[in-house]
C-alpha cells in the first residue's frame, strides 16, 4: 500500500495494491496490521457504511460533536469528488479542505481523521461509496457545514462533470457556514 501525505497532514490517500489480469482484479481493501505498519495508526473501525448516489448528489459537509469519527472511504463503482476540511480550531490547517477523486477504476482510498467534516459528490451516473468508522453514528450529535461555504472555497468540479446544481437532502440544506459551526478545540 502506497500512503501519500495532502496539505492536511492527518488525511492520506491510500493506493492499495492491485493484482489484475484478463480475468479480473484482486485488492485486499482493508488489513489492520497493513494499515497499521503503513500509517503509523492503530485504528479499530466499528462500523462499516455503503450509500448508493446519482449524479450530483452532494452528501456533506458532515461531522458528530460527540462520538467524532475517522473514516476510511473508497468507492467501489462509479466516480466521486471526496472532501474532508480541518475544522480542529487549534490546529495550522483549521479552514483548509483536501479534495480527491476516488473511483472503482483507481481504487484509492481516503483516511479522513476525527476532527475534519467530511463529504463528497457524485460525478458519474451513480456510484457506490463505502466507508469503515471508528465510531457509531449518533444522529444527535450530527452536525453539516455548509458544502458551498465561500469562506472555505471548496473547488466543487462541478461544472467539469455537466453538474448545474448538487442534488441536497433538507440536512444538508440546512449547513450554517463555518463561522457560525460547533467546531473542536
Amino acid at each position: 500500500m502506497q500512503v501519500t501525505s495532502t496539505t492536511i497532514p492527518e488525511v492520506l490517500i491510500l493506493d492499495p495494491k492491485v493484482f489484475g489480469d484478463a480475468r479480473g482484479f484482486f485488492s485486499e481493501s482493508y488489513n489492520r496490521r497493513s494499515f497499521q505498519d503503513a500509517t503509523g495508526l492503530d485504528v479499530d473501525f466499528v462500523q462499516d457504511n455503503h450509500s448508493r448516489s446519482g449524479k450530483g448528489v452532494l452528501r456533506g459537509l458532515h461531522y458528530q460533536m460527540q462520538q467524532p469519527q475517522g473514516k476510511l472511504v473508497r468507492v467501489t463503482q462509479g466516480l466521486v469528488f471526496d472532501v474532508a476540511v480541518d475544522i480542529r480550531r487549534s490546529s495550522p490547517t483549521f479552514g483548509r479542505w483536501v479534495g480527491v477523486e476516488l473511483s472503482g477504476e483507481n481504487h484509492r482510498q481516503l483516511w479522513v481523521p476525527a476532527g475534519m467534516a467530511h463529504g463528497f459528490v457524485v460525478l458519474s451516473e451513480s456510484a457506490d461509496f463505502l466507508y469503515k468508522t471508528t465510531d457509531y453514528y449518533a444522529p444527535e450529535f450530527e452536525r453539516c457545514i455548509a458544502w458551498n461555504d465561500s469562506d472555505i472555497g471548496i473547488e466543487w468540479p462541478l461544472a467539469a462533470h455537466a453538474i448545474v446544481q448538487p442534488k441536497l437532502s433538507s440536512k444538508d440544506c440546512a449547513g450554517v457556514p463555518l463561522v457560525h459551526a460547533d467546531v473542536f478545540v
